[in-house]
């Protein structure tokens, strides 16, 4: 694939729009991890009852906060390699240590 400067990328790497799911499901997750903090909710599962999801979408998305902040900056800017979408990270769980993660990541260039 050829950038608008001319340059060559790779298909995965080609700087994304928004992805508007990921940013829900992020926000989600982030709300709710502060909600689970502050003692306003006692669990995933009574999450899940009140939003009317299951409980193991909660534990999924809740995942999402244990991301590298470099890569939820990324998100937040769009800059995310094209093929990192909320279905990505629901079939491809990241490691929770950040250098594993980043690691994870860099393989969408080869």
């Amino acid at each position: 694939m050829v950038r608008p400067d001319g340059q060559a990328q790779a298909p995965c790497k080609v700087a994304a729009q928004h992805d508007q799911p990921l940013l829900v499901a992020l926000t989600r997750a982030f709300y709710w991890q502060q909600l689970l903090e502050d003692g306003m909710i006692a669990s995933g599962s009574e999450i899940a009852q009140r939003e009317g999801l299951h409980h193991s979408t909660v534990n999924e998305l809740l995942r999402l906060t244990l991301l590298e902040p470099a890569i939820i900056q990324a998100i937040l800017a769009g800059q995310q390699p094209k093929c990192m979408s909320l279905l990505w990270f629901q079939r491809n769980p990241l490691p929770t240590d950040w250098v594993a993660q980043r690691e994870v990541v860099a393989g969408f260039d080869a």
